[in-house]
């Protein structure tokens, strides 16, 4: 399977030490260009970067055309429109994006989304973690200032208590 993934997913499974799971899930995980300067180049401080700039599993390329309509005014940033017109040229079998505009964008460009608590549940699922480490995986991201609201905690125990 194919996937493109945004800034924010890169940077949570990052601060969890779980980017490998990306690896291990999919068959090509790419990122747009720009989400990893934004990540790895324009922010070295950021959780993430290094382990981004290692991951050589990962390809990095560029949207084959610009977009019609400029970013801001859907209010989205540079990144997030890449990856969604990534993941429209390249055919994804999901799009990896945690943002609440960006996946409305998606879901109105009829993109199958996945986000980083998407991630977890599917790692699950795969036997990459168990049902136990994958909601205390997701409380962990909300504890170290990743924000996951307590509905969607909700959903992914519900999720992982039906395995």
């Amino acid at each position: 399977m194919r996937v493109v993934v945004d800034a924010g997913p890169l940077i949570a499974l990052s601060v969890i030490n779980r980017l490998d799971l990306l690896q291990q899930l999919f068959s090509e995980v790419i990122v747009p260009r720009t989400v990893y300067q934004e990540v790895v180049e324009q922010g070295p401080d950021l959780p993430g970067a290094t382990t981004l700039a290692r991951a050589d599993w990962i390809r990095i390329q560029s949207p084959q055309g610009e977009a019609s309509i400029e970013p801001l005014l859907l209010g989205l940033d540079r990144g997030e429109l890449d990856t969604l017109l990534l993941a429209r040229d390249t055919d994804a079998d999901w799009v990896i994006i945690d943002e609440r505009l960006g996946r409305r964008v998606a879901n109105a460009l009829r993109l199958p989304i996945k986000g980083t608590v998407g991630i977890l549940l599917a790692a699950a699922h795969a036997k990459l973690l168990t049902k136990t480490e994958a909601l205390t995986d997701a409380r962990l991201l909300a504890e170290r200032g990743i924000r996951i609201s307590a509905r969607v905690l909700d959903w992914l125990e519900a999720e992982l208590s039906s395995l």
